[in-house]
């Protein structure tokens, strides 16, 4: 990969390129005061995992592969489906419980924009285990220089 976070600069990079070649469960591309771009890859079978953000909206896009989007007000109510694949784009708001499952036989590639930021400046998380490891831990949290208000903490399922 060629794109390395920079914080608050400014920057321009082939995200459709950076995208497709990331390997990582989740690496951060960007970090602004205002949001952050992520880039995911999912193995076929898995997801970025059932979560809510209470005080950040994401806008996620499929830059490869293909899923199948789960959205709605409490872990055990989705109402909200949506097949998806290359090109496709998915807005949650801030929240609102998510999940995408990888329904192909490829690995599903896709980048988050979360605003305000969301993760570390720069943490690369190879798999979805290290990413809850470091949220465990407190070291995946945004830079002190986001302006990040007070937030109610992630929910997993």
């Amino acid at each position: 990969m060629a794109i390395k976070d920079i914080g608050p600069q400014p920057n321009a990079f082939d995200i459709e390129t950076e995208t497709r070649e990331n390997s990582t469960y989740r690496t951060v591309a960007w970090s602004g005061i205002h949001l952050q771009v992520t880039l995911m890859s999912i193995p076929p079978g898995e997801s970025i995992g059932l979560e809510t953000h209470p005080d950040t909206d994401q806008f996620l896009r499929l830059d490869a592969g293909q899923g199948r989007v789960m959205m709605g007000p409490a872990e055990d109510d989705l109402p909200f489906t949506q097949d998806v694949s290359d090109g496709w784009c998915v807005t949650v708001p801030a929240g609102t419980w998510h999940d995408i499952v990888n329904t192909g036989d490829e690995d599903m590639r896709l980048y988050a924009i979360y605003a305000p930021v969301h993760h570390a400046a720069g943490i690369v998380q190879a798999t979805a285990e290290d990413a809850e490891r470091d949220e465990e831990a407190g070291t995946d949290v945004p830079p002190e220089w986001a302006a990040v208000p007070e937030q109610a903490p992630d929910e997993h399922a």
